[in-house]
């Protein structure tokens, strides 16, 4: 396995798997502080490509004043043998001075997608996602890229700039990974106490129990029920628990049939965490069919 702390040194070793045959380059961009959840997408990466590249970088851009910039966690040693063990190719770990030089002014507007849920609440959020990944997928060219479905909101605004900006890389969305309580993989989860930890998985427990409704408003009351028990506890916050179209993420009316995605966001303790869940709500069956039914 190749790491490349500079631009320069990663041109020479990119170039190396263009002269070596591989073509197909698979590519998970990572903030680092890798779990269960990353090595998933670089094992997707793996089976999909003749190559695998990941990237280790804190992106600076999409943290708003406040946020968790300075404390996120940065284990790179670690993330180096997470990277060894999965088969990786070549790690990308570039400075903030090369990806970011003096006198930057271009960065990549979301549009309307990213001003809404998460980027109401974090401004900026998406654009900064958007400039890095912009950046990496220039600096790395891969034809495939995998990104979680845990931030559904973040992918589908990479695939929204992908189709856009005619970028020629595949943006594939994987599974959400959970831990055994159901508590969905974050580099952040290091941060949350035993009590937060417990409040924290009421997120993934209020997916999972309006997944299993049939409509809009039964799925809202079904969620609430769930978050109504912790709204009060003080180291709980919630944000927001929405259905959203799945493309859009604009709110979806009570009558919404097909697929739909609820959102939800929380303050844990000092901890902002994030989930989702993808439902498939039936259409009313027909006026007659419910009458025979019912006889």
């Amino acid at each position: 396995m190749i790491v490349a702390h500079s631009l320069a040194d990663f041109a020479t070793a990119r170039a190396d798997l263009d002269a070596a045959g591989h073509r197909r380059v698979a590519f998970v961009a990572t903030m680092g502080a890798l779990h269960a959840g990353h090595r998933e997408l670089i094992r997707l990466a793996r089976a999909s490509g003749d190559a695998v590249v990941v990237s280790i970088f804190v992106n600076p851009l999409q943290f708003g004043p406040g946020e968790d910039y300075a404390r996120y966690p940065r284990p790179l040693e670690d993330d180096l043998a997470v990277c060894a063990e999965e088969g990786v190719d070549l790690v990308l770990v570039p400075t903030v001075a090369e990806l970011y030089p003096a006198g930057r002014q271009v960065t990549v507007h979301a549009g309307t997608m990213g001003t809404v849920l998460e980027g109401r609440s974090r401004p900026g959020h998406f654009d900064g996602v958007l400039t890095v990944v912009a950046k990496l997928f220039h600096v790395v060219r891969p034809a495939l890229s995998f990104f979680g479905q845990k931030d559904a909101q973040q992918l589908t605004v990479i695939q929204r700039m992908v189709t856009d900006l005619n970028m020629d890389v595949e943006v594939v969305g994987a599974p959400t990974v959970r831990e055994a309580d159901g508590l969905a993989l974050s580099s952040r989860n290091v941060f949350l106490s035993a009590g937060e930890r417990a409040l924290a998985t009421s997120l993934s427990t209020a997916l999972r129990r309006a997944a299993a409704a049939d409509s809009v408003p039964a799925a809202k009351v079904a969620a609430n029920e769930v978050l109504d028990r912790v709204q009060f506890e003080p180291d709980f916050e919630l944000d927001y628990a929405v259905l959203v179209h799945p493309t859009t993420f604009a709110e979806v009316p009570d009558d919404h049939t097909g697929p739909v995605r609820m959102l939800v966001a929380a303050k844990v303790g000092s901890t902002r965490l994030i989930d989702n869940a993808l439902l498939e709500l039936p259409a009313p069956l027909p006026e007659q069919e419910t009458v025979d039914r019912a006889v």
